[in-house]
């Protein structure tokens, strides 16, 4: 079916033509309290009531992975999600999971739908890509339809690493505090073969040579603690290096693991209530391991965990200064519905 869009202040929204996946509410002549019961008593773990799978971060939109889209779908969502456009340049906000570039002709990314969403956006020039989220995380990708802008947002972004000003903010929902409550994280990666899967591993004690070659790469990044509770926490991520899976390998230093990572959060774990390193060759890619009161919280079901997206979203990016002040001085994305609704249930909401 035809989408028709209408630009509103916040972006562009649909009008009319779009039908999401409605829920199918079955009726039951049996009371869900009374199957609870039932169940109790043959000691079975009852399944969870009505309102708590309604609840469910994983009924949030946004939730199915985005390999599942079709091409027209994908497009209607990056064209929903416009959170900036003026003059040259577009911005939007993107899925997690989906990557700017497809590794292979028949997978979803930015590219494959930007002819399309161009059209949608009545967009005549060519856009190009400027600045954009990984493809693990969620949040803002940047375009311009002006290579002299584009070389000029290049050049600031350039300044910006070379005089140590974050360029860049995320936000991740951890499993764990870190503490100090604000600090860096200093410390060489590379990526290393494990058990035939390429990981990202720290190196504490990098040779000159392995520096010199790039076979290393020394990394950094500034953190800040939002908000906590109950051991779990919203976290500021301002990367001042740019490194494969950074931000994740970071994060499971401080023992703060990203909800939702299922490949670095196995290097993580507790023995009689404190925190631990899990040998590199030992610690292999598996569903995140979760507390039960945390899943209860997110009423999430220890089978469902693997469902669990990865929570770590660019929210902000840094404009160029601009004496004219054709554009704003930074641009922002809100995280996207699973993520605010991850928030609420654990208690983790900014004001």
């Amino acid at each position: 079916m035809t989408a028709v869009y209408r630009r509103v202040r916040s972006g562009w929204r649909t009008v009319s033509g779009i039908g999401g996946p409605g829920c199918a509410r079955g009726r039951c002549s049996t009371p869900w309290y009374q199957e609870h019961l039932e169940m109790e008593a043959k000691g079975r773990r009852p399944p969870p009531r009505p309102q708590e799978v309604k609840s469910s971060i994983l009924s949030c939109p946004g939730v199915p992975s985005v390999d599942s889209m079709t091409r027209e779908s994908l497009c209607e969502h990056l064209a929903q999600n416009v959170v900036y456009m003026a003059g040259p340049l577009v911005a939007i906000s993107k899925p997690q999971g989906l990557p700017i570039t497809a590794g292979n002709a028949e997978g979803n990314s930015v590219m494959s739908v930007l002819p399309e969403l161009q059209r949608i956006l009545q967009i005549k020039s060519e856009l190009h890509v400027v600045k954009a989220a990984p493809k693990e995380t969620s949040g803002l990708v940047l375009f311009s339809s002006c290579y002299v802008t584009t070389k000029k947002f290049e050049d600031f972004y350039s300044e910006c690493r070379r005089s140590a000003r974050p360029l860049a903010t995320f936000w991740a929902v951890t499993l764990g505090v870190p503490n100090p409550s604000k600090g860096e994280i200093k410390v060489a990666l590379k990526v290393e073969k494990i058990r035939d899967l390429d990981l990202v591993v720290p190196v504490m004690h990098p040779s000159k040579g392995s520096l010199e070659r790039r076979d290393v790469k020394r990394t950094e990044t500034r953190y800040q603690v939002l908000r906590s509770a109950d051991g779990c926490s919203l976290l500021q991520l301002q990367p001042m290096s740019v490194y494969r899976e950074q931000l994740l390998v970071h994060c499971s230093l401080q023992f703060c693991p990203v909800l939702g990572d299922h490949t670095y959060s196995s290097r993580v774990a507790k023995i009689l209530g404190q925190n631990i390193f899990v040998p590199l060759d030992l610690a292999t890619p598996r569903p995140q391991r979760i507390e039960e009161t945390i899943l209860r919280r997110m009423h999430v079901t220890e089978e469902q965990v693997h469902r669990i997206p990865l929570h770590l979203h660019l929210q902000l990016l840094l404009m160029p200064d601009d004496p004219s002040a054709a554009h704003p001085t930074h641009l922002t994305a809100p995280p996207p519905p699973y993520f605010q609704r991850t928030m609420e249930l654990l208690r983790l909401k900014m004001k």
